[in-house]
């Protein structure tokens, strides 16, 4: 593993089970987690009430809350494992709201200026996973986690998300990229599927550990 490893990152759709992979692999390679503040989110619920009323304060409240996240990562000695990366806030999430028509384009372009700004500071992360699921399978995840919020979301949201998303990875050029296709892996319940995420980013982490050579 490379000494100077600091920043791995897992990205993917709402259910795609970032938190649980961040959480077994931090205990599986001795790293931080750094989670996405959603217990504690003053604006989550009501934007699953009303998304078009709160999408604006929901994204700057996770922008803020993420680029503390950055800060953290930036000032700590320990390798750290993040739980969604800003670029998604961003690329995903505000687009997403803004194609829809939930954000007006006053307010995305305000909301752009301050990730813009933000930006300018920020370290891609050393990897980013990305975990890839089909809907069937995201829908089952969010059912199986039980947040009555969730279940206003709509199908039709996800699908716009995971279309975003393979459009996003489709081009990412900022570090180290790993996707693996979740849809029939379960590793909570099976050890062979955490087994195959733990080889293939063992392969990852050699791989950047060769290229400092």
């Amino acid at each position: 593993m490379p000494s100077t490893l600091k920043h791995i990152a897992i990205s993917g759709n709402i259910g795609c089970g970032k938190t649980t992979l961040a959480e077994k692999l931090s205990k599986h390679y001795g790293w931080t987690p750094l989670y996405e503040s959603v217990d504690h989110n003053p604006y989550l619920r009501d934007f699953y009430g009303d998304m078009t009323r709160w999408a604006f304060h929901l994204q700057i409240y996770f922008l803020n809350s993420r680029f503390r996240q950055i800060n953290e990562i930036r000032n700590n000695s320990k390798t750290i494992v993040q739980d969604r990366t800003i670029y998604e806030d961003a690329y995903i999430f505000a687009a997403n709201l803004r194609k829809s028509g939930h954000i007006s384009e006053r307010d995305y372009q305000s909301y752009l200026d301050i990730f813009m700004s933000m930006i300018e500071f920020v370290h891609p992360p050393d990897l980013l996973i990305y975990l890839k699921a089909d809907i069937p399978k995201l829908v089952k995840q969010i059912q199986k986690r039980g947040r009555d919020f969730e279940d206003a979301m709509r199908i039709d949201y996800l699908k716009n998300l995971n279309q975003h998303y393979e459009e996003w990875i489709g081009g990412y050029t900022l570090g180290k990229l790993l996707v693996i296709d979740v849809t029939d892996l379960d590793f909570v319940k099976h050890v062979e599927d955490f087994s195959y995420v733990v080889g293939k980013v063992d392969l990852e982490l050699n791989s950047l550990f060769s290229h400092q050579y």
